[in-house]
């Protein structure tokens, strides 16, 4: 269904439901936000009045692509968005550099060698060894759990594992992606082929990063896709013995330098009080990172140049950072996080977004009972955006470190996980997959629960 087709729909449902009578629920607005509504007002208006947003996402995944750390694209994305965050007027824009691993692919393949000849869609996974030469030809052991692994010990010498655990969640699944290769080598395994973690997608193999871990013999390690791996399972169950040739390339060259970027509004009362808004500027080197995690840079960066096109300056400074390497190292998280180390208590809030902005979205908190019942009142100015309910789960990889180490209370936009997982590291992963008036509602959501905390006389209690 088109979108517009859907916004009809919509107003159509609602005009019925006016008409029979039926009133419409909104939640109660605490007096203490009176303040507060007009600004925010404007903040949701100019946030989705337009496509400039998604304008901005198109620009950096189209000209940039893959943002991988160590990568020119990367370099070269992170000097656009410190030139244009200077042209929006965002002040004390600036670089923090940071040491970087480079992992490279190179070419790769896979097929079915027996029976007959088939090719696999698959990718190897970040931080992979190469193959010889030649590549690796052997029998696949299925198996679908760690279990199953170990029970069938005997059979793995000299094979290659297949891990066909299929999705359930990410944080449960993506255990096999990491842990899959150090598991099939301890057992003398000679490569191991990972299902993609995430739902069933049009034969897309998901990539991410393999942790092999010390006194660990690396064996190539790569995904390929649910359909790759469930007709692999099926040959399997009918006791057919499948062969696979794997060729990899990968190679891990020396640390390079990147950048985390950083640019703030600074505040009119209390600049030294920091509202951190966090993204990640890195991705993997397939499709072009759009909503992981392009998005949530834009979205989040959206709330300084929102705040300075409507001449809006908050008690406390704004600041937003695109981290470098969140993908494979987190070294831009725990870069920031030394380096601001003595004013980590100044850091009063920090939201992240690396989950996407599929709809239906919503928006997550950690943090104290009193911090919380101020957060859900903030909430009910979301509304409009159907976003005015507060769920468990707020923080990130990026901000957690500073975040606990000034024990500041998080928040996360959380998209919809169905739609973001089916994408999240593969080559469909494009601004294509993402509409316009999500990115806008997320950017509105974001730039009025951070102008909000960033305003309020008192700050958040921790």
């Amino acid at each position: 269904m088109s979108p517009r087709v859907r916004t009809v729909l919509v107003a159509a449902c609602a005009c019925a439901l006016l008409a029979a009578g039926v009133e419409t629920q909104t939640p109660a607005r605490p007096a203490w936000l009176e303040p507060y509504r007009e600004t925010t007002t404007r903040l949701v208006h100019a946030a989705t009045s337009d496509q400039f947003a998604w304008r901005r996402l198109a620009e950096l995944t189209d000209t940039f692509g893959h943002r991988l750390s160590g990568s020119e694209n990367l370099e070269r994305a992170v000097a656009w968005a410190v030139e244009t965050m200077r042209r929006d007027g965002l002040e004390n824009v600036r670089t923090e550099p940071v040491m970087v691993p480079r992992w490279v692919r190179g070419r790769e393949s896979a097929e079915i060698t027996f029976p007959p000849k088939h090719s696999i869609a698959m990718l190897g996974l970040g931080g992979s060894v190469a193959t010889p030469p030649g590549g690796i030809e052997a029998e696949v052991v299925v198996v679908n759990a760690f279990d199953e692994l170990r029970s069938r010990a005997a059979e793995i010498r000299g094979r290659i594992v297949l891990f066909n655990a299929p999705f359930t969640t990410y944080s449960d699944t993506v255990a096999y992606r990491t842990g899959g290769a150090r598991a099939a080598s301890q057992l003398g395994a000679v490569a191991a082929l990972i299902r993609a973690v995430g739902p069933t997608g049009l034969r897309t193999p998901h990539t991410g990063s393999v942790q092999y871990g010390q006194g660990i013999a690396a064996i190539p390690a790569a995904s390929v896709s649910a359909e790759d791996a469930d007709r692999i399972a099926r040959l399997a169950t009918r006791g057919v013995r499948v062969r696979v040739r794997l060729t990899m390339e990968a190679r891990s060259d020396p640390d390079v330098e990147s950048a985390n970027v950083v640019g703030e509004l600074r505040g009119r009362e209390r600049p030294e009080e920091i509202v951190l808004l966090g993204c990640h500027f890195d991705s993997w080197d397939v499709g072009t990172g759009a909503s992981d995690d392009a998005v949530g840079c834009i979205i989040t960066w959206e709330t300084a140049r929102l705040l300075l096109k409507l001449g809006v300056r908050p008690r406390r400074t704004v600041r937003i950072v695109l981290f470098t390497n969140e993908e494979n190292g987190l070294r831009g998280a725990t870069a920031y996080a030394a380096k601001h180390a003595a004013h980590a208590n100044n850091h009063v809030f920090a939201l992240e977004s690396d989950s996407g902005v599929f709809d239906p979205a919503s928006l997550g908190f950690s943090g104290s009972a009193a911090a919380r019942n101020i957060v859900r009142d903030i909430a009910t100015l979301l509304a409009p955006l159907g976003l005015s309910e507060i769920v468990a789960g707020g923080g990130g990889a990026d901000i957690g470190p500073i975040a606990q180490a000034g024990n500041a209370p998080m928040m996360a936009y959380l998209g919809n996980p169905a739609r973001y997982f089916t994408i999240h590291h593969t080559p469909a992963d494009t601004v294509e997959r993402i509409a316009p008036e999500e990115v806008s509602k997320a950017a509105a959501a974001i730039a009025v629960m951070a102008y909000v905390i960033a305003e309020m006389p008192e700050r958040l209690p921790r």
